[in-house]
């Protein structure tokens, strides 16, 4: 099979000819070393809301200079946005793929000698108001040298390579339409914060459990937790049993002794747990708790539901206790209101390491969440060792800069040229099985995601990089063993039979398309047999690991979303598909229920139930895909595109009623990738709404979706939804097919452990929060009283005890950024969470006091503030009176 020659390859082979000396290895790094490299935006108010104008700017510090005219250095810069300006400066600015951009030098460049500076400006898609969006480590090489890091680059601090955002220009992403956002300031934040204020005692921070029970009775009194009492427990619920004891002796010094329950305790103070089916009407995951000094009770319909209530136990136990703790006496009665209660994890994109998923895993069950939903393949990854298929994270594991992806991928996202760069690597098959098994014994099932037929590029140049990989030991093989002239035409009669096994590919489709993002490479070929023999395989080795570790694979989500449109239709084998009658495909509108169809008769028939983002299900805006197409009794879809001025936000409804299962996972709240706040210092996207913080996500009502509309993206408030969207709205017609809710995180900006277990703490406690309870503000007329008083006394929790226990165990924390202002001489500050310390400085940060009541100040002083959690956390710094 003779494949096109990788794109890559033949950019530099057609690059333009050295017209002068190469650059030494020295001088590369020397150059790199010693030249900063800065990004700017100059304008996101150029081209009204489609695009924005940008500059890199080069300050050659070095002593190294760039010849003028041609000559065979390059300059590679990852760049979310699509760089369209072709020619600056002598340079050609050219998109690799994805985020990658190379500038190369012509004829007319005039050189960069040392000590001088060159601007670049240039033209991009959309706008740009958060520093992540600009990724780190760009990188220079030259000829066959290895390349180099820009120094300024290579690191997590924007500041060192993008210049300020201070204009309005620069602050806000477009002025037609008008951006009506309010940026976050000292002062807007104190606002919001005392509009919401509520005094909540600390006895009763203590006392709210998150997720809130549905029933919760306190008496008089409390009981003592200590080492003096015992467990009594029936024998199904030993697994529960260890991991209660061990989160007890872990995180609270307190050790039990634990035995069945037909073994007599005596006299001695006991925690008592059973399981009685008929709990709570035999509903799922019910429990009972009721604790009194001498007795603790817990009775669950199930063993969830036991799990479920000593998750309440640990919840009401105070953050600092040691050796001991009090607890309230009370009578519980609790169930959840959904039974998919999850959060999506793309660690696809940018692998942050095993511990980030254990330490997941490990507090979804502190919040009773039940459904892990693993993203762990994508175009700029794969993330799961697959037996029998090594390049899967050989090279799909793994980024940097092998031009003809046959070492790893292309590098994205600010992983720069080493394998060693951030994002990289992959979860091996036995720490795999351990997660499961460490899941399973806290009640959550972990989903698995294997991305088709788009977002598949990791998947698609692994499967390339086997073929030539086979291709090339067949051929060793065939001239070992064959000495005579005729060996290069027994060579060409080898059997490719394996190594096109699982080719994702056809090598002579001509299609051309561009992704939203910017890939032109990542649809598997859906009309290829290899394809679908590639997710059976894949399925199968799944199947085992979870065999292994005693759990069944239930659910395979298999993606769906953002297929590029063009895909497929210059591919010689989907145009033989096209012209095969009868089989129900006969053009390019076909191939995504052909592939779907084929994808979930797979599935069936190894017993699991698929699931889809909304769009990959969907013929067009308002029609989905036939239901009884498919043989599945559940069909799970992901509903996220609710931006109410787009017109496809009643799909969560259409699809239940359709007859699909649906799991709201909606953009404009429940996406946390997000910023928490409208600053540019804020890591995230915010391509659904300007900012979500953990109030936005505990303020979502799951059981009325038209309710959440607030505002349009450019924060128009909605005031009628029906008119925005120009049609009637569909009622929910068969509620039994809302499954629940889910948060998620995507990885673009997010490199690191730290970085995503702040993107996703404290924000998952409110999706927690509103999964298992439903309030009683809820509704299409909110009760705002209400909501004010629940709110107040759910971040007053947060803000006393849910950080601190969090902290201990190791998550990194986003700390809100505190309120401020200065009035009649004095500082009054707040936070968005009761009881969390507030610090001040008066001299530009050189020290900090702790704020415990207003401070007499100068009012035209400059105090900077900040939230602090413990010796190592803290949040961002604001300064009132910028």
């Amino acid at each position: 099979m003779d494949f096109k020659k990788s794109l890559f390859a033949v950019m530099l082979a057609t690059a333009p000819l050295m017209a002068s000396a190469a650059l030494t290895q020295s001088q590369v790094d020397q150059f790199a070393k010693g030249t900063e490299l800065l990004f700017s935006v100059e304008d996101n108010f150029r081209n009204k809301d489609a695009g924005f104008l940008g500059k890199i700017t080069l300050n050659n510090g070095s002593d190294v200079a760039l010849p003028a005219g041609e000559s065979d250095w390059q300059l590679y810069i990852h760049s979310v946005r699509k760089i369209s300006t072709e020619h600056v400066a002598g340079l050609n600015i050219e998109h690799v793929n994805g985020d990658l951009h190379r500038i190369v030098p012509t004829s007319s460049f005039k050189g960069l000698g040392a000590g001088e500076s060159l601007a670049l400006p240039f033209d991009a898609q959309v706008w740009i108001v958060a520093y992540s969006d600009f990724m780190p480590r760009a990188f220079f090489v030259s000829g066959k040298n290895k390349p180099a890091v820009f120094a300024n680059t290579d690191t997590e601090d924007f500041k060192q390579f993008v210049t300020p955002f201070t204009r309005e220009n620069q602050l806000r992403r477009y002025n037609e339409p008008k951006d009506l956002s309010v940026l976050a300031t000292a002062k807007v934040r104190f606002e919001r914060n005392s509009a919401d204020k509520l005094s909540v005692s600390k006895e009763d921070a203590l006392k709210r459990i998150i997720p809130k029970p549905r029933k919760v009775d306190f008496n008089r009194g409390s009981a003592t937790l200590n080492n003096n009492w015992q467990i009594s427990y029936q024998g199904q619920l030993k697994h529960e049993v260890m991991v209660f004891m061990q989160d007890l002796q872990d995180d609270y010094g307190i050790s039990l002794k634990a035995q069945p329950d037909h073994i007599n305790v005596g006299k001695d103070k006991v925690i008592r747990l059973k399981v009685d089916p008929k709990l709570n009407n035999a509903k799922a995951e019910s429990y009972t708790l009721e604790i009194d000094d001498e007795v603790i009770n817990i009775v669950g319909s199930d063993n969830a539901g036991v799990f479920y209530a000593m998750q309440s136990l640990l919840n009401l136990i105070p953050a600092n206790s040691q050796g001991s703790a009090s607890l309230p006496q009370l009578e519980i009665e609790d169930s959840p209101r959904y039974g998919w209660r999850g959060m999506h994890y793309d660690n696809g994109r940018n692998y942050h390491g095993k511990e980030a998923m254990f330490k997941l895993v490990e507090q979804m069950a502190r919040y009773k969440m039940n459904k892990l939903h693993w993203h762990f393949s994508e175009d700029e990854g794969w993330r799961l060792e697959i037996p029998g298929l090594p390049e899967l994270t050989d090279v799909g594991g793994y980024r940097c800069f092998d031009l003809e992806e046959r070492e790893c991928l292309l590098t994205q996202l600010g992983t720069g040229p080493f394998k060693s760069g951030s994002g990289n690597g992959y979860l091996k098959r036995d720490e795999f099985v351990e997660l499961l098994k460490f899941a399973k014994d806290r009640h959550i099932q972990i989903i698995p995601e294997v991305e088709g037929p788009g977002h598949a590029r990791a998947s698609i140049k692994a499967m390339e990089a086997r073929y030539h990989n086979m291709l090339e030991e067949a051929e060793k093989a065939a001239k070992n063993n064959i000495k005579t002239r005729s060996a290069n035409k027994e060579i060409q009669h080898i059997d490719m039979g394996p190594a096109t096994q699982y080719l994702l590919t056809d090598p002579k489709d001509t299609s051309v398309y561009m992704t939203v993002q910017n890939y032109k490479d990542n649809s598997m070929n859906v009309c290829m047999d290899s394809t679908y023999a590639f997710l059976d395989k894949v399925t199968y080795e799944l199947q085992q690991m979870y065999r292994e570790a005693g759990v069944q694979l239930k659910n395979l989500h298999i993606g769906g979303d953002e297929v590029g449109a063009g895909s497929w239709i210059g591919s010689p084998i989907c145009q033989a598909l096209f012209a095969d009658p009868n089989n129900g495909v006969a053009g390019p509108a076909d191939l995504k229920p052909y592939f779907t169809q084929r994808v979930a008769t797979l599935l069936e028939k190894r017993g699991i139930s698929p699931g889809i983002w909304e769009d990959g299900i969907m013929y067009d805006r308002e029609n989905s895909f036939k239901r009884d197409e498919f043989p599945n009794k559940t069909f799970t879809v992901n509903t996220w595109d609710n931006i109410w001025e787009w017109g496809v936000a009643d799909r969560a409804y259409r699809l239940a009623n359709a007859g699909y299962q649906v799991v709201l996972s909606h953009g404009t709240h429940l996406y946390f990738d997000h910023p928490y706040e409208a600053s540019p210092e804020e890591r995230g996207y915010y391509w659904a709404t300007r900012y979500t913080d953990t109030k936005k996500a505990f303020n979502y009502m799951p059981d009325d979706v038209y309710a959440n509309a607030d505002y349009t993206r450019t924060r128009e408030p909605i005031v009628n939804l029906e008119a925005l969207v120009g049609r009637p709205l569909p009622k929910l017609e068969k509620p039994e097919n809302i499954l629940g809710m889910q948060g998620q995180v995507w990885s673009e900006t997010i490199r690191t452990e730290e970085q995503v277990l702040a993107m996703i703490f404290p924000r998952i406690l409110s999706v927690a929060e509103r999964a298992w309870h439903k309030a009683d503000w809820e509704g299409e007329n909110v009760d705002s009283k209400k909501q004010v008083k629940d709110w107040a006394e759910f971040s007053s929790a947060v803000g006393l005890k849910e950080l601190d226990k969090l902290a201990k165990d190791g998550i990194n924390l986003h700390l809100p950024v505190p309120g401020g202002v200065i009035e009649n001489g004095k500082l009054f500050t707040n936070s968005a969470f009761a009881y969390l310390s507030i610090e001040y400085s008066l001299d530009n940060g050189q020290s900090w006091q702790t704020y415990a009541e207003p401070v007499k100040v100068d009012s035209n002083a400059k105090v900077a503030l900040r939230t602090r959690l413990n010796a190592k956390q803290t949040s961002r710094v604001t300064v009132v009176g910028e």
